[in-house]
């Protein structure tokens, strides 16, 4: 592959093939270095054009719930009682600093993510 700017999907759907031919090269190879290279041009075409948001806080929540097959009922302990926690998921209530701190120890999701605007 010739080493470009990628300007449209077609450039950045020939850089992703490239790189999987490249993925297992060998280390401080010619490959090695235009694995690199590629890397960076892709990981810039995605920062301007395939920028993943970050997920707001309920939703993060609702995500992490289904990755470890809870219910609203498993969240009493974290956030109160039933109809707080039906409130909060609901968009009803928003969550408190006590909520925030017992959801990023339980449930592992970051701080960053539960403090956003919703």
């Amino acid at each position: 592959m010739e080493i470009r700017p990628l300007k449209n999907e077609a450039d950045y759907n020939e850089a992703m093939k490239r790189i999987d031919q490249l993925i297992d090269c060998d280390k401080n190879s010619k490959e090695e270095m235009e694995l690199e290279v590629i890397s960076l041009l892709v990981w810039d075409y995605e920062e301007k054009y395939h920028k993943i948001e970050p997920l707001l806080p309920i939703r993060a929540i609702l995500t992490r719930m289904e990755e470890l097959n809870l219910k609203p009922k498993d969240l009493v302990s974290i956030i109160g009682d039933k109809s707080r926690v039906s409130d909060v998921l609901s968009l009803k209530r928003k969550l408190t600093l006590r909520m925030i701190r017992e959801i990023n120890k339980t449930l592992n999701i970051p701080i960053e993510t539960l403090v956003q605007e919703y």
